[in-house]
């Protein structure tokens, strides 16, 4: 009963995150001058994309690692490079079309037509998620100790409440790692899945690439935005707007990304310029990596094809 009331309950939130996050939007930006926007995006010289572009790919790399400490933690047969495909796929798939197209069921087909077992499949998706979360426990926690983002008074979070989330998120990353390394029990049964704790190293690894992969995608932010943008503000900001997209359920956090910015962000500068540097951040981060993605799902399943057609006419 209590478990149906909650489920309940968070259906009413994703509708409202859905129906209020563009409302909000639309009453942010209705006098806003697209002029001013296209202005602003064609200032953008082609060495700034360039380079926005290469920390985009750092960041897909060392995201699609992720898979390479499953790997590690599983002992899969999969090759190196056949897992960094199939986990960039999944995670551009995932964060431009939700976590049920790219990273669970396109995840689960990719890997199970390799001859990876659907149980191997969850642990490396688990540790995955593991990593990602535990990166951002770390560099969320430490930029909110110090008090970042600064935040406007129409916003109802005070300053200390920020520290104290802070230093909450901190101490739960390391946390992980000190059960990973100091917890006799190391292996649990639920609902049939076996969970086993990994070694304090791979535990450090998880967190210090989840750490790089979210500064990486701060680097990016703060790469196209106005000259004099402080990295520290942007990061905090896009760490709010990143965990506001999962719990709105909005793919790609359409709208939830540029509502915060531009409610935290409007007094420095002008939202036509913040636009355009959100456009941009989109464009490099999500629609390029969507855009090689699909072209490497498609080369991908050629060659699984190509593998099983000899198979079959033997």
């Amino acid at each position: 009963m209590k478990g149906s009331r909650w489920a309940l309950v968070l259906r009413v939130l994703n509708w409202v995150c859905i129906i209020g996050v563009p409302v909000l939007l639309y009453f942010l930006l209705r006098n806003q001058d697209w002029g001013e926007v296209w202005q602003a995006l064609k200032r953008y010289p082609a060495t700034t994309l360039l380079v926005g572009a290469v920390i985009a790919l750092a960041s897909y790399a060392v995201f699609s690692s992720f898979d390479l400490i499953g790997k590690a933690y599983t002992g899969h047969p999969l090759r190196r490079g056949q897992v960094m495909l199939i986990a960039f796929v999944c995670y551009a798939f995932n964060l431009n079309l939700s976590s049920w197209v790219g990273g669970i069921a396109l995840r689960y087909r990719l890997y199970t037509r390799r001859q990876v077992k659907a149980a191997t499949v969850t642990r490396i998706l688990s540790l995955g998620l593991l990593t990602n979360w535990s990166g951002y426990l770390l560099v969320a926690g430490i930029v909110f100790a110090c008090g970042l983002p600064p935040l406007p008074d129409s916003v109802h979070i005070g300053a200390t409440s920020l520290r104290v989330a802070g230093c909450v998120m901190v101490l739960a990353s390391v946390g992980w790692v000190l059960a990973c390394r100091f917890s006799r029990k190391r292996s649990w049964t639920w609902k049939s899945h076996e969970i086993t704790l990994p070694s304090s190293p791979m535990a450090l690894l998880q967190v210090a690439s989840g750490a790089v992969n979210w500064t990486l995608m701060g680097t990016l932010m703060w790469w196209v935005m106005p000259a004099g943008a402080d990295f520290p503000t942007v990061l905090a900001i896009l760490l709010i707007s990143s965990i506001a997209g999962v719990i709105a359920h909005i793919p790609a956090g359409l709208g939830v990304l540029e509502t915060i910015f531009i409610t935290l962000m409007q007094g420095q500068y002008g939202k036509g310029t913040l636009l355009a540097a959100l456009i941009a951040y989109r464009a490099l981060y999500f629609l390029m990596p969507l855009a090689l993605a699909c072209l490497t799902y498609l080369y991908m399943e050629r060659r699984a094809i190509a593998h099983v057609a000899p198979s079959a006419r033997g």
